[in-house]
Formats: C-alpha cells, sequence, structure tokens
C-alpha cells in the first residue's frame, strides 16, 4: 500500500522536478580544458577562467575546477558525471548541455598579413583570395566556404579535435601566415583574436558578410546538466547583471564581439 501510494505521487510530479540537483552552492564547480589557451588554463590565464572568477565572486564562493581535455567525452566525463556544474563557453543549442542565455556573440575571422595584399579582404568571394593558400580546421564551418567558392585546392588544413596540452594548431596556423607559409588563416574568432595578439604584423577580420550557409557566428553560453533550471536561472542572473564586466573580459583577450545576428560589431558602452 505505502509502496502504491509512493509510486502515485512521484507519478504526479513533474519529471523536471525529479531530477536531483547536484550543483555544490559552496563553491563554483567549472569543467574545464587545462590546455586550452586563449579560453582557459590550469594557471587561470584564459578569458574564461577571469569570467569564471568575476561570477564566483559575485557568488560569494570560491572556483573550483575539474580539469579534462576538451575532446570527445568531455561533458560525458565531466558536467555529466556530477564532477563539476558548469562549462563557462558552450556554443547555444547543443542538445548535450542545458544552455543559459547567451552572454556574447562572435564570428570567425580571416587573418592575413596587416600589410599585405589581402588586409583589405572581407569576404571569402573576394577575387583576391582566388590563387591563396588559406589555413583552414578541418571539419570547422568555414571550410564549406572555402570548398563552395573553389578554395580547398591551395588549402592548407589543420587539426580541429586536439589534446593542446601537446598540440596548438591555432598557433601553428598564425606562424605559418607570418613566415609566409600561408597566406591566410580562418579561426573561430575568440581563439584567433587573442592569439593574434602575439603577431603585431597581422590583422583580424572578422567575417561580418557571409550570407551563405553555413553561418560563421555563435552565441556562446555556459552550460549546465538539464534539468537544473534553478541553477540555470541563477547563471543568467547573473550574465545579466555583469555583462559590462564580461564585455570588458573579453575585449581586453581580443575576443571580437559582434551583434546578436553577426552581421556588425558590438557597440562599446
Amino acid at each position: 500500500m505505502r509502496l502504491a501510494l509512493a509510486m502515485i505521487l512521484c507519478a504526479a510530479v513533474p519529471a523536471s522536478a525529479q531530477v536531483a540537483d547536484l550543483v555544490d552552492r559552496t563553491q563554483l564547480r567549472v569543467c574545464a580544458d587545462p590546455a586550452n589557451l586563449p579560453l582557459s588554463a590550469e594557471d587561470g590565464s584564459g578569458f574564461e577562467n577571469k569570467i569564471a572568477e568575476l561570477i564566483a565572486a559575485q557568488l560569494d564562493v570560491p572556483v573550483a575546477y575539474t580539469w579534462f581535455p576538451q575532446v570527445n567525452g568531455f561533458i560525458r566525463q565531466t558536467l555529466s558525471a556530477g564532477r563539476c556544474d558548469v562549462v563557462i563557453g558552450y556554443a547555444q543549442g547543443d542538445e548535450m548541455v542545458l544552455n543559459t542565455n547567451h552572454y556574447y556573440t562572435s564570428t570567425h575571422v580571416l587573418v592575413v598579413k596587416a600589410d599585405g595584399p589581402l588586409a583589405g579582404v572581407t569576404q571569402l568571394s573576394d577575387p583576391a583570395l582566388k590563387d591563396a593558400k588559406i589555413g583552414v580546421v578541418a571539419g570547422a564551418p568555414p571550410t564549406t566556404h572555402v570548398a563552395r567558392l573553389g578554395l580547398m585546392k591551395n588549402a592548407k588544413p589543420y587539426n580541429l579535435m586536439t589534446d593542446r596540452r601537446v598540440e596548438d594548431p591555432a598557433g601553428d596556423m598564425l606562424r605559418d601566415v607570418e613566415d609566409g607559409t600561408t597566406d591566410a588563416a580562418l579561426l573561430w574568432g575568440p581563439i584567433g583574436g587573442p592569439k593574434a595578439k602575439a603577431f603585431p604584423d597581422l590583422k583580424v577580420i572578422p567575417l561580418l558578410a557571409e550570407a551563405a550557409t553555413p553561418r560563421l557566428f555563435y552565441r556562446i553560453t555556459m552550460g549546465v546538466r538539464a534539468g537544473e533550471d534553478n541553477w540555470k536561472r541563477e547563471l543568467n542572473s547573473q550574465i545579466r547583471r555583469n555583462q559590462d564586466g564580461i564585455d570588458a573580459i573579453l575585449r581586453d583577450a581580443g575576443v571580437p564581439l559582434v551583434d546578436d545576428y553577426g552581421t556588425a560589431l558590438k557597440p562599446e558602452n
């Protein structure tokens, strides 16, 4: 009788309310890659580390990290396993996590020599790129544009999913542009923009005019476990109240911030 009553009561509770909240409110438990600069690093120098510190300070708790390379199995081994409670940077719409509201939008960029013949390019369809040797990240959205425009014949591919403790494909791409191995590099802006700060002779061009699919801009959220809606709302509140501080961290890092539709640079307040 008691078992039957318990089953009836359980069935009457919405499924979302039956999900155990695993969030540790005594610390901000962050899932992060230990060697993924400029985003995250074990020494705390990545811009996602600094955003985590900002949010933790507002919550009046310390940051505690679970480190794991951001390769296949990252979410399964960290967030889903309950070892941490938030991924600071996660693309909006990915079904592996419950997304917060987005806290920035960025786009892919073309990196070229600042004084070279490609410095005025703003679109991948520009005729100036017809015979250019372009570094591309294998499997990344811009490669579809490169292939459609017939530019793949001269392209140099670099790995997408790597353990960045031992490989630095984005750094390799920029060094290749600097020394003339390639003429340009196509990179995700939050990686290419900050890394290019170490290469003063290079120019970062946000690709804001690409109309064809796939889109080259993405809205970035924080990722939490499915069902933990209260935690999501709490982080949404922190994002809203600290947006200016978050923007300042991103701009200081060199991340190109764009409007929500990827058509123009986000104006500074």
